[in-house]
Formats: structure tokens, C-alpha cells, sequence
């Protein structure tokens, strides 16, 4: 089995949003704003994704 990715970008800002979104951002390792990582595709971090889903771009 391969080392699935997802590649997550936060496309909006943090400000007036609930503090576990933002500690939940900052769990995925996305620092500002157009900040894109790699995470690997596991279910804790799906469930992070959809969280705050709101403020990201992802593909993968």
C-alpha cells in the first residue's frame, strides 16, 4: 500500500472562528493563509479536514 496524500491549502482566514478550528489548522500544519502541506490520508486526519473544511482547499 502506497503512502496516500492529501494536499490541504487554508484559503481563509482564521480570524472570528471558533478557537478548536483554528488549534485544528494549526494540527494539520497550515500556518497563513495560500500555505499549502501534505498530510497523509488517514482517518484522524479526514476528520480534521472536515472539521474546518470551510476554510481549506484539498485534493488527493
Amino acid at each position: 500500500m502506497a503512502d496516500n496524500k492529501i494536499k490541504v491549502t487554508l484559503i481563509k482566514s482564521l480570524i472570528g472562528t471558533k478557537q478548536s478550528h483554528r488549534a485544528t489548522v494549526r494540527g494539520l500544519g497550515l500556518r497563513r493563509i495560500n500555505h499549502t502541506v501534505e498530510v497523509i490520508d488517514t482517518p484522524a486526519n479526514r476528520g480534521m479536514i472536515n472539521k474546518v473544511a470551510y476554510l481549506l482547499k484539498y485534493e488527493g
